[in-house]
């Protein structure tokens, strides 16, 4: 049996796009289940993104990515809000071209970082893919924080 999303599948996520629209095998859940042999993979095309909508408000303090190396974004801009507001920038995001985990903190001031934001949903938009096709494949997203 699949194994439960790291989320709680609590959270409601929506992606830009999914690769030849194959959901079964490249859809948004595969990048919360835990499993390391499986992957969102979206189509092609400029400026690949993810949504999640918080059930409850969190104080975002680190998010955790994996990508596939020659897949992933040399930049990510994170956007956030609280609920019914417009989303709003939180922070640029600069990821090395890897497999490895990353993880971003918001402690951090320089590199891969996040702002402390109190927020309900969370935007995650891959500005500049390093395919030149510009398709984005993500193994893992992780988003750790305090519920409030």
């Amino acid at each position: 049996s699949p194994s439960r999303p790291r989320d709680g599948g609590a959270c409601p996520r929506r992606v830009s796009s999914v690769l030849n629209r194959d959901v079964k095998q490249f859809g948004k859940q595969h990048m919360f289940d835990g499993n390391e042999e499986t992957c969102w993979n979206s189509d092609q095309g400029t400026c690949q993104w993810v949504t999640l909508d918080f059930p409850r408000t969190v104080k975002l303090s680190q998010l955790h990515i994996q990508f596939q190396g020659g897949f992933s974004s040399r930049l990510c801009t994170l956007e956030g809000c609280r609920a019914g507001e417009e989303l709003v920038k939180i922070s640029d995001l600069y990821p090395e071209d890897s497999h490895a985990m990353q993880i971003s903190f918001a402690t951090q001031r320089a590199g891969f970082q996040v702002e402390e934001t109190v927020l309900d949903k969370l935007k995650i938009t891959f500005e500049d893919s390093t395919d030149f096709f510009g398709r984005i494949v993500v193994y893992h997203l992780g988003v750790l924080g305090e519920r409030l």
